[in-house]
Parts: structure tokens; C-alpha cells; sequence
């Protein structure tokens, strides 16, 4: 069996799983519980500092 052949063979089919394996693997680990309160205070970052300028020593992190 040539090269291209049995690269193409195990790109569909145990690749394949492979990856899917890992895509659910991700969504599993996003959506697991205890994880809310962690992208909770991550997508509130652009807005910390809504009401007055950030403070100098913030600035400079």
C-alpha cells in the first residue's frame, strides 16, 4: 500500500475519531459545572473599570 493511500485511510477513519473524541472532550470541559463563575468574571474584564479611569498601578500591569 502506497504512502498517500494509508495516510488517506487512517485520516478518515481513526483520525477522524480522534478529533471528534477531542471536540466533545472541549465542550465537555467548557460547559462542566463549577466553570460559571470562571468565564463569568472573565467576560466582564472589558467592563471593571466602566465608571472611572482604571487606577495607575492597574495601568502599569
Amino acid at each position: 500500500m502506497e504512502n498517500y493511500s494509508l495516510l488517506r485511510q487512517f485520516a478518515d477513519s481513526w483520525a477522524l475519531l480522534a478529533l471528534f473524541v477531542f471536540f466533545i472532550g472541549v465542550i465537555a470541559w467548557v460547559f462542566r459545572p463549577g466553570s460559571t463563575k470562571t468565564y463569568r468574571d472573565v467576560a466582564d474584564i472589558p467592563f471593571r473599570h466602566d465608571d472611572k479611569p482604571a487606577a495607575q498601578e492597574a495601568r502599569q500591569q
